[in-house]
């Protein structure tokens, strides 16, 4: 239903006042001028709609697009739907079209032949492995110690938390080096292996030159590690997460996370025999023995302790 404004009840009261009284005494009477009064009598066909307000767009412009230009955008849209505007605007160039960009962009919006941007492919999850027993898969990975816990003779030297949890029970080894090197890290199996109760299977880290020569600035080397080496010596297949993926290594990734909100953020280091000391005993106590849910809010040393008992 067409609505009624209020300007055009206005303007109608007003050409029935002046067709009854005369049009200088309506000025008068509605304070306006007799120019007015008379465009809108000419205007005034009998229905309140003719005295609706026009529109005031312009019916040409000095730099609209000439038909030669519209014929050439509809020609390449139709060629290329889903071109994007910039890329649109390169093709169109190429082909002798010599207005701006805004001005491209309004003609399109114009004309409702905007490019439709296609959906990103959704990204397809591999299903997640479920370990069977201890030791099928461990994750290995190193945090560097927040610099803000280091204080006194600690301040100015660099620490590092090397990290192994069994994607089984949850159960985690941790051990604190002064270095971070291929030698620390050929070191760190020899002790897990040594601390966990049952034979490691399989070891999984990321692409650090630490672990794999895969990535390194000489492009790559089939030479193992010294890591890799002390792996083999003992049987254990080393596995590789796809590179910038550290999602799948996901649950050391988030015990990470939990030491920084559980241990870094309430404690200091005076040495790096105190930092040894102190996240040993917080492995102990408060990973090892606090409840998770993905284990139905049993401790890793209660579910690795029930499976040893049951095998």
């Amino acid at each position: 239903m067409t609505t009624i404004t209020q300007d055009m009840r206005y303007r109608l009261s007003l050409i029935k006042y002046a067709e009854k009284f005369g049009v200088t005494k309506a000025a008068i009477r509605y304070k306006t001028n007799r120019q007015y009064i008379y465009r809108w009598k000419r205007r005034y066909d009998g229905s309140v709609e003719s005295l609706r307000d026009r529109s005031r767009r312009p019916h040409h412009h000095p730099n609209q697009h000439t038909p030669d230009e519209i014929k050439l955008i509809m020609d390449m849209r139709r060629r290329n739907p889903d071109a994007g505007l910039v890329v649109f605007w390169v093709k169109l160039r190429q082909r002798g079209y010599s207005r701006s960009i805004p001005g491209l962009y309004r003609f399109l919006r114009k004309q409702g032949i905007m490019a439709v941007k296609p959906a990103n492919p959704k990204y397809a999850a591999k299903p997640y492995e479920q370990m069977q027993h201890p030791g099928q898969r461990i994750q290995i990975d190193v945090k560097f110690v927040l610099s803000v816990c280091l204080v006194n003779g600690a301040k100015g030297q660099r620490f590092y938390q090397y990290t192994a949890i069994d994607e089984f029970s949850r159960w985690r080894f941790v051990e604190a080096f002064e270095e971070h090197s291929s030698y620390s890290s050929a070191l760190f199996p020899e002790h897990l292996i040594k601390a966990f109760p049952c034979p490691i299977e399989c070891v999984q880290t990321d692409n650090g030159q630490e672990f794999t020569k895969r990535f390194s600035s000489h492009g790559g080397s089939d030479k193992p590690t010294i890591f890799q080496v002390r792996l083999m010596e003992h049987g254990i297949r080393h596995k590789l997460i796809r590179p910038f993926t550290p999602r799948h290594n996901g649950k050391v990734e988030r015990s990470h996370r939990k030491d920084n909100e559980r241990f870094y953020a309430t404690h200091a280091f005076y040495s790096f025999d105190d930092f040894a000391k102190q996240l040993k005993v917080y492995n102990r106590r408060d990973y090892n023995n606090f409840p998770m849910r993905p284990l139905g809010w049993r401790t890793p040393d209660e579910v690795l302790k029930n499976y040893l008992r049951s095998v």
